[in-house]
């Protein structure tokens, strides 16, 4: 039941998931759509993640190097 498809922007995903939890807050539902509506968010949950995880990983920061010139360094390691 996950999607993991890559081709949805993350902001719809988000939106989306955003919108499930303010219906599950709500209490209104039965509780089987609860538990369809919990899964689904779950899902978007860990798609949410994992493609934070991607960028996150693409993320460089520029940095300064001795000589004064400018260089760039992955987001993962510590700036010194």
């Amino acid at each position: 039941m996950q999607n993991t498809d890559t081709s949805v922007p993350f902001e719809h995903s988000l939106k989306e998931l955003e919108k499930i939890v303010g219906e599950l807050e709500k209490g209104e539902l039965a509780l089987e759509d609860q538990l369809k509506a919990f899964e689904k968010g779950v899902a978007l949950s860990r798609q949410c993640m994992k493609r934070l995880e991607e960028v996150e990983k693409k993320v460089e920061f520029l940095v300064q190097n001795a000589e004064g010139q400018l260089a760039t360094q992955p987001f993962d390691q510590p700036t010194s």
